[in-house]
C-alpha cells in the first residue's frame, strides 16, 4: 500500500472481482464472503476472440517447421488447436511441448497424447521454463499467444539467441460492462493491465473517489498507477501471497476487526 492510501480505510461491504466466478465451492473468495459477511461478485473485464484462419495465414507461419511449442494458458491451447484443425494440421509425434504449469500441461491432454520425454513443465511462472529453454537451445520454438502478452518469454529467447516464432492466435479485448454503470462496489480487484484498460474503456469518466482498487502482480499494479489511480491493495506480498489474502488483511483493518 502507498502513503496515499493511509486514510482510505472505509468499511468494506462489497467487492467486484474481475474474473469468472470460481467453480470450486471451496474457493477462498466464498470463504472470505462468508467470514466477513461480504457481497463478492465476479465479472470478467476482458474476453478473448480467436484470430481467423485468414488472418493467421497473413502471419506466414509454417507450424510444422517448428520442433517445440510453448503454452502459457488454456486459451492458447484451445485457439492453437482450433487453428490446426481448420488447417488440417496434425502434430507430429516428436513435437516437444513446454507448459507454464501442471494445470496447463494437464489441459493439453484434451488434444494430444502426452509423452513424458516430450513434455517440459514449469511450476507457475514463465521463468520456471528458462532452464528448459537453455537445455534445449537447439529447438525451433513456436509461441502461440495473444496480441497482448507479457514480454518475459520473448525477451529471454531473444537475449539467449534461441530461435522462436511468435504466433498471434487470439485477441484480448474489453468486455461490455455497460450494465455495471450504476452499480457501486467498495473494492474492484484486477489481475492484468487489460482489466484496467477495460474499466477505463467502458467508463471513460470513471472517478475512483472512495472505491478501493486491488491489483495482483507488478504489471497490474503499475497499470493502476500509470492511469493516475490510487492502488489500495497490492498482491502478492510477503504476508499475503494471494489476492484473497491481501483482501483479508485490508478488510480486517478497514472494518476494525
Amino acid at each position: 500500500m502507498t502513503k496515499s492510501t493511509k486514510d482510505r480505510f472505509n468499511p468494506v461491504k462489497s467487492i467486484l472481482v474481475s474474473q469468472p466466478k470460481p467453480s470450486d465451492e471451496r474457493s477462498p473468495y466464498f470463504q472470505l464472503a462468508e467470514k466477513y459477511n461480504l457481497k463478492i461478485d465476479f465479472r470478467p473485464f476482458i474476453k478473448v476472440e480467436p484470430v481467423s484462419v485468414r488472418d493467421f495465414r497473413k502471419q506466414k507461419i509454417d507450424i510444422l517447421k517448428h520442433t517445440a511449442i510453448i503454452f502459457t494458458s488454456r486459451n492458447a491451447i484451445d485457439h492453437f488447436f482450433s487453428i490446426c484443425q481448420e488447417l488440417k494440421i496434425e502434430m507430429p509425434a516428436d513435437m516437444k511441448y513446454f507448459c507454464i504449469s501442471e494445470q496447463t500441461a494437464h489441459y493439453l491432454q484434451k488434444y494430444i497424447v502426452i509423452r513424458k520425454r516430450k513434455l517440459f513443465v514449469g511450476v507457475r511462472t514463465a521463468s520456471d521454463l528458462f532452464d528448459y529453454f537453455k537445455k534445449h537451445k537447439g529447438e525451433k520454438y513456436l509461441f502461440p499467444c495473444s496480441d497482448i502478452r507479457k514480454d518475459d518469454i520473448p525477451a529471454y529467447l531473444e537475449k539467449n539467441n534461441i530461435e522462436f516464432t511468435e504466433a498471434i492466435i487470439y485477441h484480448t479485448v474489453a468486455a461490455d460492462l455497460s450494465d455495471l454503470k450504476d452499480i457501486k462496489y467498495d473494492i474492484l480487484a484486477f489481475f492484468s493491465p487489460s482489466g484496467i484498460k477495460s474499466l477505463l474503456q467502458n467508463f471513460p469518466d470513471f472517478k475512483q473517489n472512495n472505491t478501493r482498487i486491488a491489483a495482483f502482480g507488478p504489471t497490474t499494479s503499475q497499470a493502476v498507477r500509470d492511469e493516475g489511480l490510487i492502488l489500495d491493495i497490492e498482491a502478492p506480498m510477503p504476508n499475503a501471497p494471494s489476492m484473497t489474502g491481501a483482501l483479508e488483511l485490508y478488510i480486517k483493518k478497514a472494518n476494525n476487526l
